[in-house]
């Protein structure tokens, strides 16, 4: 992501709001055990998952390949449920995409030493993915727990939307 964007999702995180008409969107696609996960995630996450929903919604329209639209919606609302608020604050994301980006190398040591932000940061996928597992929520896990895993050609289309979504939020 350029510098600009990164920027962007900053302002976007701290002015974040959940709206009455966001709410109805959620309880639309989401039951009620789902939006426990999607409601303990920071006000700043829910936001970009309805951002990253909205852009997919966009994107199938778009596409016209008959995706199954409901999944994918599921799938981009819940994508950053790895990351519960408290979890990784605005301050360790910052810290944990300038220490990534800068030295790799080191944010691995610190996250090894354990470093809670960076461990979140770079493993919030598969923990959102174990979550969604005690859901039962299998063929989301399988999608979400890959959202920032290098691409293959084999990919699911459905993965390679939620991606491309994701990554324009």
């Amino acid at each position: 992501m350029s510098v600009f964007g990164r920027i962007l999702q900053f302002v976007r995180a701290v002015t974040a709001r959940v709206s009455v008409e966001d709410g109805k969107y959620i309880s639309t696609h989401l039951n009620a055990e789902e939006q426990k996960i999607f409601f303990a995630m920071s006000v700043a996450d829910q936001v970009h998952s309805l951002r990253t929903a909205y852009t997919v919604e966009r994107l199938i329209i778009e596409d016209k390949r008959g995706v199954d639209r409901e999944f994918l919606i599921r799938c981009a609302l819940l994508h950053d449920t790895g990351r519960r608020a408290g979890d990784l604050t605005i301050k360790g994301k910052i810290f944990a995409v300038l220490i990534t980006s800068i030295a790799p190398k080191f944010a691995e040591r610190l996250e090894l030493n354990g470093n809670r932000a960076l461990y979140v940061y770079h493993n919030h996928a598969e923990i959102g993915a174990r979550r969604l597992q005690k859901l039962g929520l299998f063929k989301e896990a399988k999608i979400i727990a890959k959202h920032h895993a290098k691409p293959k050609p084999d990919d699911p289309f459905e993965l390679k939307l939620l991606r491309l979504a994701d990554n324009e939020n």
